[in-house]
């Protein structure tokens, strides 16, 4: 019997960072250099515990377990004003990032789904004058849990106005990727090549791609 037939896509919504600007590591030598300016622990462990975080989430466990002693509060406002800073200095864009959302939005209404704080989301997107592609932005620390719970995903696909399993997502990270598919969505992967997803997560991907450049509406509609 014939697998049945998948719903056809009427949206696109894009994780931001490690898909359209390469700021991971960016996150990490930020979080990082506060952590051990403040004696506190931080490693391998710590950076991948963090991916895909809420800001209330992230600014706990830096306080927490990091042994950050500002406040979550204190210390997310602290990497948001540094976030900022540099990404006023030079936006990383990863390259192609301009024209696959043009290529995709073209076709399709788009929206961001972020681990981001919101002046961070509207930042990137103004800096990078990507704004004007997206209807719909959402940060996780807007929703009851960050990533890899769906939470943030559903929340873009109402905002957009359409059902999860007729929207695709496009995702770099193991959190990212289980977030969208436990959201019900199609999952396109291109995958973090410094913080790659684990096998297990990127199993759960529809579609992998190898960079932004091979995100095609083809690509889009092929699951």
């Amino acid at each position: 019997m014939p697998a049945p037939e998948r719903e056809m896509i009427q949206a696109v919504v894009f994780d931001l960072d490690g898909v359209l600007i390469q700021t991971e590591e960016l996150w990490d030598e930020v979080r990082a250099g506060m952590a051990r300016a403040a004696g506190g622990r931080y490693g391998e462990e710590e950076q991948r515990a963090m991916m895909g975080m809420s800001s209330p989430e992230w600014s706990r466990y830096m306080h927490e377990h990091v042994g950050l002693p500002e406040s979550p509060d204190e210390i997310a406002a602290e990497v948001v004003r540094r976030m900022s800073a540099r990404y006023g200095e030079q936006l990383p864009l990863i390259d192609g990032a301009i024209e696959a959302v043009g290529r995709l939005s073209a076709r399709w209404p788009l929206g961001v789904a972020s681990s981001s704080n919101r002046e961070l989301i509207d930042l990137v997107l103004e800096l990078s004058g990507l704004d004007r592609h997206f209807r719909a932005t959402v940060s996780s620390e807007e929703v009851a849990r960050g990533k890899p719970a769906p939470d943030v995903y559903l929340e873009a696909c109402r905002r957009l106005g359409v059902e999860p399993a007729r929207a695709a997502a496009v995702e770099d990270s193991h959190a990212g990727i289980r977030s969208a598919k436990a959201a019900g969505m199609c999952v396109l992967a291109i995958p973090n090549p410094t913080y790659p997803p684990d096998d297990e997560a990127l199993a759960n991907a529809d579609v992998v791609l190898n960079s932004l450049s091979d995100l095609t509406p083809e690509a889009v509609e092929i699951p």
